[in-house]
C-alpha cells in the first residue's frame, strides 16, 4: 500500500494508535508518569478566553458551569450538600471562586446531580 508523503512508518503509526486508545476510551490521561500530563492552569494566570468558569464573576451560562462541575466532581460526589461538594471541589483543586460559590448555597439543600447544582449556582 502506498502511503504517500507520510513522515511515519507503518509500524510507528500503529504504535501511536495503540498509545492513544486508552486516552480515547477513558477520557483522561492514562500514563503513569505525571510529567507527561499537561499542567493545569494556576489561579493567578491571566484570564484567556473568559478565564475559569465561576458563577458570579461573570454571567456564566448554565452549560459552562455544568461542564466545569462535571469535569471536577463526577458521579460519585452525589447526592450531597454544599459543604461536602465544596470540600470535594477544593480537594480536586477547583478554582476558589467556584468552591466559594458552592459554599454560599443554603446549607440545608441537597443536590442529586451536577445539573441540580449548576442550576442552583446560576440562579443565585
Amino acid at each position: 500500500m502506498q502511503r504517500g508523503s507520510d513522515r511515519l512508518s507503518v509500524h510507528r503509526d500503529d504504535e501511536m494508535k495503540h498509545e492513544l486508545q486508552g486516552l480515547l476510551r477513558s477520557g483522561h490521561p492514562t500514563r503513569t508518569e505525571e510529567w507527561h500530563d499537561p499542567e493545569p492552569t494556576a489561579e493567578d494566570d491571566p484570564e484567556i478566553a473568559g478565564g475559569p468558569v465561576a458563577p458570579g464573576r461573570t454571567r456564566a451560562s448554565l452549560a459552562a458551569v455544568r461542564l466545569e462541575l462535571a469535569k471536577l466532581l463526577g458521579r460519585g460526589a452525589f447526592p450531597a450538600g454544599p459543604r461536602e461538594l465544596a470540600r470535594e471541589l477544593r480537594r480536586r483543586y477547583a478554582p476558589d471562586t467556584l468552591a466559594e460559590a458552592v459554599e454560599r448555597l443554603p446549607r440545608s439543600a441537597r443536590y442529586a446531580n451536577v445539573q441540580e447544582l449548576a442550576e442552583a449556582l446560576t440562579r443565585t
